[in-house]
Parts: structure tokens; sequence; C-alpha cells
């Protein structure tokens, strides 16, 4: 399931040419999925201000995929960067005809680089592969990188609420994608 991709690579005979760099998207391994706790806990905590709450929604939605998990039907995607873990995106089943995206995620220095949108295309291939109909994922509306690459992707939100969560006042918001 690894896909290697390389950046472009530029001529040795430019002194300040930037080196290549090795992304490759692979299976989950053991210790990834903590891995993918362990980043949302703390990126969330960092970026946004969320606290533990958040964390421990993202244990219990990574704790049901391993002990749930349809291999058929659904998949995750660790991308590492030069060897090592930057980034995550899962799908998986709703119903028989919805797949979900769940926990996409990048770590700070792979941001800017594609890999949002490479993970989200991803999940669209395979859900669309899998004869899924739609696809529908949750986010919050301050989440505005993730939500531009659903939006350029032609996921439409379809459901927009206020809450109080993860120590923060929120907006909720549902897209959907028809496949």
């Amino acid at each position: 399931m690894s896909s290697p991709v390389t950046s472009p690579s530029s001529s040795s005979s430019q002194p300040n040419a930037a080196p290549e760099r090795k992304l490759v998207l692979r299976a989950p391994r053991p210790g990834d999925m903590g891995w993918v706790v362990q980043q949302h806990g703390e990126i969330y905590a960092r970026e946004y201000g969320w606290n533990a709450e958040f964390e421990a929604l993202v244990a219990d939605i990574v704790a049901k995929y391993l002990r749930k998990h349809q291999p058929e039907w659904e998949r995750c995607w660790i991308a590492e960067l030069d060897g090592e873990r930057v980034g995550a995106a899962f799908v998986v089943r709703k119903s028989k005809q919805v797949a979900q995206l769940r926990m996409l995620i990048l770590l700070p220095q792979a941001r800017g680089l594609g890999l949002g949108a490479r993970l989200t295309d991803e999940c669209i291939a395979f859900a669309r592969a899998k004869g899924y109909r739609k696809m529908v994922l949750w986010t919050n509306s301050c989440l505005t990188a993730a939500r531009a690459i659903y939006a350029k992707r032609g996921f439409e939100l379809i459901e927009s609420q206020p809450y109080q969560g993860f120590g923060q006042p929120l907006v909720s918001e549902t897209w959907a994608l028809k496949l």
C-alpha cells in the first residue's frame, strides 16, 4: 500500500538546490495509532488551545477503528517525509453507502507541501473504488486550511452549529461529497 513520491529534485549544478525529499504514504504499523492520538492532542492544544477532551475524542475514534476495523471498507494512511511520520488520514465506514473521512492531521513541518490534499485525495479515491456513494466529514470552522482542501475537492458544508467543546467556543461543521 505504500506509494513513494519524491519532490522535484534540482540539478546538482545549482549550488543552492534543495535536497530531494521522499514522501511515502503507507499502512499503519504498531505504534502509529498512539502517535495519531498524541499528535492530535499536542497540535490542537498548542495551535487552538483545545483541552484534553479533544485528545480523548481522538483516542476513542482510534480505539473503535482498531477494535472494529473492516479492512475491505476502511483504510488509514500514515504519511512519512524523509522517513519521519508527518501526517495521517482515515476512511471509516459510516454505512453501506457512506464513508467518513476522519482524523486528517499534518505536522507543521509538513504543511504547504500539498500533503493534506494528497491524503484527502487518497481517501476520496479509496471511497469511490469501494462503491461508496457519499463521503462525509466533521470539522470545526476554525480549521481553515483543512476546510479549503475539502471545498476545493467539492465537499459542501451541509450543517453548521455553534457549541462549547474542548474548552473553547467552536462552530461544528458537517461536510459532504457525492461520489
